[in-house]
């Protein structure tokens, strides 16, 4: 009787799996190992946290591996099922939503309170910027803090938004293909969207690599990295979550009415996007131009 019924609804019983046990072990053995090699508790430190990444890694590919069979050969995701995934993954993003919003909060109290006795105590214990000598703050109570040369936001950033925004309508235009059943359309707006992304990931390292300011030392540059480099984290997994859609594209799956993974891919990159467009306005742009003006009163 219990089997019986089990084949006819539209709710999917998954079936046991040792991935949830297999992952949390994993990630315990790569915690541990991680701890251990920042605090240089023994030698072998980087091998635990390495093996601890390798099943954590391993995990995740064969879970969603599974995933993928029972959607693509098994017929397990029904109409229902596909409903439940879509509602689960809006509150993953909601959630995403939640930790930028976390990194826009630190860097407005910051920014729009900068003479605030917490920040002034700051300043005077770790100073203001790269190079700068504890309490050696010449202009207490400014944003960007004295000393912090900012980014021009009309250049890398301008560039790196320009690439982040064309890859919104790539992955656009592999979506609507899907929709037509445009198998080849599908494919190169896939391949066209992994290399912008890629490419803006290169423009930030590079980016990076020339900054006039540090993580530590200044509020600036810990607030500033910490919300552009979580970004730049997503669109590192926003890429790799769309070159696994482009290989099972070219395995021949999705369909034009059954394609969750891309779909979700997609609405993670577009919420990438949307992202980009407030860091670039908020930190780059005002930021910028708060230094200007603060230079020019000084």
């Amino acid at each position: 009787m219990a089997t019986a019924h089990t084949k006819h609804h539209d709710y999917h019983l998954v079936d046991p799996s040792p991935w949830p046990a297999v992952g949390s072990v994993s990630a315990f053995i790569m915690a541990v190992g991680a701890i251990t090699w920042m605090h240089h508790m023994f030698s072998a430190a980087p091998i635990v946290f390495g093996v601890g990444t390798v099943g954590v890694l391993y995990t995740m590919a064969s879970w969603w591996g599974d995933v993928i069979k029972e959607a693509q050969y098994k017929g397990d995701h029904t109409r229902v099922v596909q409903l439940h995934h879509r509602y689960g993954m809006i509150l993953f993003i909601a959630s995403e939503v939640m930790f930028f919003v976390a990194w826009f909060w630190a860097y407005f109290n910051a920014a729009l309170f900068p003479a605030d006795a917490v920040h002034a105590t700051r300043d005077a214990v770790f100073g203001c910027g790269l190079g700068t000598a504890a309490g050696a703050c010449a202009v207490p109570g400014t944003w960007p803090p004295h000393g912090i040369e900012t980014f021009d936001p009309w250049h890398l950033p301008l560039l790196n938004t320009l690439i982040l925004l064309t890859s919104g309508t790539t992955v656009t235009w592999a979506h609507h293909a899907l929709l037509e059943n445009d198998r080849q359309g599908l494919k190169y707006g896939l391949i066209l969207t992994v290399v912008l992304g890629a490419l803006f990931t290169c423009v930030q390292a590079y980016e990076y690599s020339h900054a006039a300011f540090s993580f530590g030392g200044n509020v600036y540059g810990a607030t500033f990295f910490m919300a552009t480099g979580f970004h730049g984290f997503h669109v590192l997994v926003g890429t790799i979550f769309l070159l696994v859609c482009l290989f099972r594209a070219y395995a021949g799956h999705f369909t034009p009415t059954q394609h969750l993974g891309f779909e979700f891919a997609a609405w993670y990159w577009h919420f990438v996007d949307v992202v980009w467009l407030f860091l670039f306005l908020c930190i780059y742009v005002w930021g910028h131009g708060a230094e200007t003006m603060a230079h020019g009163a000084h």
